[in-house]
């Protein structure tokens, strides 16, 4: 083969590889049902800012049991041009939060959620409601 035709393969190479992170990004429909939705209240206990999906925890009661809801958000960057830092939810704030639940029997965990104070308004004041984009399937 000639340079040239080394030259092309390379760029091939590097143009598919660059394309790997636009593919890998997964769809939520395994891990969550889109067809039900799932509303629960109850105290902060973390919120986790991360890229490239956020977590928020929080406790309430399901059956008379304690339990520990995680809630899976959007990535950091997103959520912080929207107005949130790690102390707009600290531990303790009754947050209610309405989503699809996992689709893992015995679990306690949502995706695309809204997540606003017990009575609706929005966590910052004067701000958004966090709702979560439907992903794409």
């Amino acid at each position: 083969m000639n340079v040239r035709r080394y030259a092309l393969l390379a760029m091939l190479a590097g143009a598919a590889l660059a394309a790997v992170p636009v593919v890998a990004h997964h769809s939520s429909a395994p891990f969550y049902d889109a067809t039900k939705r799932v509303e629960a209240q109850g105290p902060v206990t973390k919120l986790l800012l991360r890229n490239p999906h956020s977590f928020l925890y929080f406790e309430s009661e399901v059956n008379g049991k304690k339990v520990e809801w995680q809630v899976e958000l959007g990535p950091a960057a997103s959520l912080t041009r929207t107005g949130w830092t790690v102390d707009t939810l600290k531990p303790g704030t009754i947050v209610k939060v309405n989503g699809q639940p996992s689709r893992a029997d015995g679990s306690f965990g949502m995706c695309c959620a809204k997540v606003t104070r017990p009575d609706g308004s929005p966590i910052q004041p004067g701000g958004r409601v966090m709702e979560e984009q439907q992903p794409p399937r």
